[in-house]
């Protein structure tokens, strides 16, 4: 890499354009870059790094801090433009931060974004424009220089002091310095790939052996007492061993499971023969003890037999006077009978007897005939009477209807008197009501005219509101598309240029052996192009046009959307505002928001409808008028009509009047004292019923008693005939049909329980069973109890034992199982884990504790020494050399240890006892080794131009010149040293000088040497 031009404008300390030719700079091989303190030398270095990277060393890139220059007006960019060559090609880089400038209308200030562009030169073209992208460019950049910023800082910029705390500083710090610079950040991260797969396979591990003693704590749980003999092992999860010394233990209590299920077989066999006996001997016990017990129960109940003989004698005795006593019960219920009937008889002639009058209470049955016949005949004369009575009824029912209709013929007069007398005025009303109808009918239909224009008109409003917003939205999607179509244009474009850089390894893709390139027409290929990392390939570039195309093809169709959005809101515009020429209407005049519009159509819509429901009223109106005319006419007719009615009633009312007359002087005769001829009549009508009822109760006596005497007569021979000396005798020795069966059960029952005690007095097995001694059933059922728990209890534990054996016997399979699993992967965690310990330094096998990091930076450290050491030798007129050390330091790890070998004591010694110069020269070379290591490890991109800032202040003179032949050799491999010091010797020695100067309006640069231009 070679710097050819910077120009700076606007940028830290330079308020005004500056540039700095270093062709004429490097041509001399060393340059001097000074000024006072806070001139800007410093901000020349920043700017060869923003114009490279974007951004400036160290904390000068922190929040908050600004590149821009307080000196610059307002209106002047800060700009940076830097012409360099790297990797054989000459680029100029300019940027601009981002930065406020003024508004271009109004006042007040904008933020303008940051910008970049890249342009190459070609003798034939001249400059050529390559990107505008800050990532395209970054990577193309970076990609030819092959080193990341803060390398270049570190190797193209050596910055003050920090080599000489390289030298003083510890292991750690050398290692994180020497990390970023050789980016070994892969081993790091192999490290701890390592690290990941032996926490893995341990965790797996782990998990397997949780496995496998949760396995075994079921197992303890199923041996149950055998555990308690043979104890688990107390081995922890990933622990080695623990697999077998589990299946041993699981060996050793299925053994003991074992041997405890023959002991519980053999002692269920022996309870269950003891049982047995016990059970024969309480069935023996019981059958004695039942026999006993019948005999003795047959000899309670002969002895209670005899107790009950006397009872069973009287009960038969009873019974067969009863059954004698049956003979003369039909006589006994005749006279019963015709007893109750003459008291009947008795009853009912007294109760007749009371109605009569008091000169037939003594009559008899003859006299109260002959006046039951003479009441009969005066009922037949009063038959005419009745008829008249009815007659004069029916006279009274018809006045009073002649009255009725008297009084509503009255009533239609007078109320059609009142009618006619309000008929003209309810007839001007009804026909008001019709012209009325008719003009609401005319007025709906002009504001029906109207209505329909405001609907359009609020429709096209609500229309307009939401086409409005759709509008916003649409214009919003439009910019998404719009930003999206730029952003995969962009893509597209950078992808393409991105392919055609690596054409060349695409087309090598294509080569075959002994046919014709298609660009160069060779058909050898000794050194065909490979695809770089990033290579894009064709697929990629087509899959990036096709986005782009969609995205445009998105942002038209959002842009037709867009206009056909607008369009149809003019329109609804334009209908929302309506007709130029309804302006003098008075809706027009409402305004044209949506609720004023609402309100007008709301308006017309009830001025609408109150007028249509006005004119929907004029038929019945109408209707109204003519039935009000027909019931003028009725009225008239109704009148007319109840006076002829009127003059007929009165010669009907005196004809019925006269035939009253006439039938009240008949009736006055044949009512007596009644009050009316039915009353009369119905008076002689009970007596004679009265009369007639005596005479049948009389009759009805004379007969009942009668017939007493004769039922009397018939019992007295049936009780003599029974045996019985009086009729009271027989009757009080009957018993109803219930007595008699009960006393039948009680005989039956004696001799039933009789026969039975008989029967069992002659079985000789209980009478054989009650000459032996009593039995005692409860101890052998004790007995038998205890042989069944026995039987019970060694049962369970024999079934207990046998489950116990196939629960561990299934538990060991499955623990034979998973410890067959484990054997992959405990020898996978083994062989990770043995890696990771050997990269991570921990390992034994690792002699020197480093870790794989630290080893690689070791190694690239002992590089950087022997570089260094080449230079170092001159500086130091031979006397000393920088050696790498692998020792180990307190209780650190080995590997990036740093030691200055004296040639003059020939002892080796830390590089911290240097002295102030000696650390300064030896920094030097260890800066400048540390450069060409890290060019070879970056792809040898050659670095033709570098800085050193500070430190030459503490040489003699003597070092200082052998520390300037060093740099000047430099020119050998046609490189450029710029030196930036406040050294005043250095300006005497070092003939090209940079030279920054500060003032109020803001620093200039002014540069000497022979081939410098005049200073600006």
């Amino acid at each position: 890499m070679r710097l050819h031009r910077l120009t700076v404008t606007a940028f830290g300390p330079f308020g005004v354009t500056q540039e700095v030719d270093f062709d004429a700079l490097s041509s001399a091989g060393i340059f001097l870059l000074h000024g006072p303190t806070g001139a800007g030398k410093t901000s020349v270095l920043d700017a060869v790094c923003y114009g490279l990277y974007g951004t400036v060393p160290g904390s000068r890139q922190s929040p908050g801090t600004s590149l821009r220059s307080d000196h610059a007006p307002a209106d002047r960019p800060t700009e940076v433009s830097l012409e360099l060559t790297v990797g054989g090609r000459r680029l100029e880089v300019t940027r601009r931060p981002a930065q406020p400038r003024p508004k271009k209308r109004g006042g007040g200030f904008t933020t303008e974004k940051a910008q970049s562009w890249l342009r190459e030169y070609h003798p034939e073209h001249g400059w050529t424009a390559l990107s505008r992208s800050h990532q395209e460019i970054g990577e193309e950049i970076g990609g030819l220089l092959g080193m990341s910023r803060d390398q270049f800082c570190q190797v193209v910029l050596l910055p003050q002091g920090d080599f000489a705390r390289f030298l003083r500083a510890d292991a750690e710090a050398r290692g994180k310095l020497l990390g970023r610079l050789f980016d070994t950040r892969r081993f790091a991260a192999v490290e701890e790939r390592l690290a990941e797969l032996r926490r893995a396979a341990e965790s797996r591990v782990k998990a397997a052996d949780e496995q496998i003693l949760a396995l075994a704590q079921r197992i303890a749980q199923a041996a149950g007492p055998v555990a308690d003999e043979a104890p688990p092992p107390e081995t922890r999860a990933g622990e080695p061993g623990l697999a077998e010394g589990v299946l041993r233990w699981a060996a050793v209590a299925r053994a003991g499971a074992w041997e405890r299920l023959d002991i519980a077989r053999c002692a269920l066999a022996a309870a269950e023969e003891r049982g047995t006996v016990a059970r024969e001997a309480l069935e023996s016990e019981r059958r004695l003890a039942r026999l006993q017990e019948r005999h003795e129960e047959t000899r309670r109940r002969a002895a209670g037999l005899e107790e009950r003989r006397a009872e069973r004698d009287r009960c038969h005795e009873q019974l067969t006077r009863a059954r004698k006593a049956e003979l003369v019960a039909p006589a006994l219920e005749l006279r019963d009978e015709a007893e109750r009937a003459h008291r009947a008889a008795v009853v009912t002639r007294e109760h007749t007897s009371a109605g009569l009058p008091p000169e037939l209470v003594a009559a008899g049955p003859d006299q109260l005939a002959d006046e039951e016949r003479a009441l009969r005949a005066q009922l037949g004369e009063l038959d005419a009477a009745r008829r008249a009575e009815q007659r004069s009824g029916r006279i009274d029912a018809e006045l009073a209807a002649l009255d009725r209709q008297s009084r509503a013929d009255d009533e239609v007069l007078q109320e059609a008197a009142q009618w006619l007398a309000g008929w003209e005025s309810e007839r001007d009303v009804l026909r008001g009501r019709v012209e009325s109808s008719q003009e609401a009918a005319t007025r709906a239909e002009q504001l029906a005219g109207r209505l329909e224009p405001a609907r359009r008109r609020l429709e096209a409003a609500r229309r307009r509101d939401a086409l409005g917003v759709r509008e916003q939205a649409a214009a919003e999607a439009l910019t998404v598309a719009r930003e999206h179509a730029v952003r995969a244009h962009e893509t597209w474009l950078a992808l393409r240029e991105q392919r055609l850089r690596g054409i060349a390894a695409e087309l090598a893709g294509g080569l075959v052996d002994g046919e014709p390139c298609t660009v160069c027409g060779s058909a050898a290929h000794p050194e065909p192009a490979v695809a770089g990392e990033g290579h894009v390939d064709r697929a990629t570039e087509e899959e990036a046009l096709a986005a782009h195309q969609r995205a445009d093809r998105a942002r038209a169709e959002a842009e037709s959307e867009l206009g056909l959005l607008r369009e149809r809101l003019t329109a609804a515009r334009a209908e929302a505002e309506g007709p130029d020429g309804g302006a003098e209407s008075s809706e027009a005049r409402e305004p044209v928001t949506v609720a004023g519009l609402q309100e007008v159509f709301d308006r017309l819509t009830r001025e609408h409808d109150d007028a249509h429901r006005t004119a929907a009223r004029s038929h019945a109106a109408r209707e109204a008028l003519a039935a009000a005319e027909r019931e003028h006419l009725g009225r008239l007719d109704d009148r007319q009509q109840a006076e002829r009615r009127t003059a007929a009633r009165t010669s009907q009312r005196e004809a019925l009047e006269r035939e009253q007359v006439m039938l009240e002087e008949e009736l006055v005769r044949a009512r007596g004292e009644c009050r009316t001829v039915a009353d009369r009549a119905a008076l002689i009508e009970r007596r004679a019923r009265q009369v007639s009822a005596g005479a049948e109760a009389l009759r009805t006596e004379y007969a009942a008693a009668e017939r007493l005497k004769e039922a009397d007569g018939r019992l007295a021979d049936a009780a003599f005939k029974a045996g019985f000396d009086t009729p009271r005798t027989a009757a009080a020795k009957l018993l109803g049909d219930d007595a008699q069966r009960e006393l039948q059960h009680r005989v039956d029952a004696w001799q039933t329980e009789a026969a039975a005690v008989a029967d069992r007095l002659a079985e000789t097995d209980a009478r054989d069973a009650a000459a032996l001694p009593p039995t005692d059933p409860d101890t052998a059922e004790a007995a038998y109890h205890l042989a069944t728990r026995q039987v019970r209890d060694t049962a369970a534990a024999h079934s207990a034992a046998r489950e116990r054996c196939s629960e561990l016997s299934r538990l060991s399979r499955r623990a034979e199982e998973e410890v067959r699993s484990l054997g992959p992967l405990r020898q996978e965690y083994e062989g990770v884990a043995r890696l990771a310990g050997l990269t991570a330094g921990t390992s034994a096998d690792n002699e020197r504790r480093m870790r794989l990091e630290a080893y690689v930076l070791a190694a690239r450290l002992e590089q950087v020494a022997a570089a260094a050491t080449a230079r170092l030798g001159r500086m130091s007129a031979g006397r000393y050399t920088l050696v790498h050390s692998d020792e180990r330091s307190g209780g650190r790890r080995a590997g990036l240890g740093l030691h200055v070998v004296d040639a003059w004591t020939g002892r080796e010694r830390d590089t911290a006892t240097l002295s102030g110069g000696e650390t300064f020269f030896a920094s030097l070379a260890l800066a400048l080794g540390l450069a060409d290591v890290v060019t070879d490890e970056t792809g040898g991109v050659r670095l033709d131009t570098l800085f050193i800032d500070e430190g030459f202040g503490s040489l003699d003179d003597q070092t200082l010149d052998e520390v300037l032949d060093v740099l000047d050799s430099l020119r050998e491999r046609d490189r450029s040293v710029g030196i930036v010091s406040h050294v005043g010797d250095l300006r005497r020695r070092i003939p090209a000088q940079l030279e920054v100067v500060k003032g109020r309006t803001g620093s200039v640069v002014r540069q000497r040497g022979a081939m410098a231009d005049p200073p600006v």
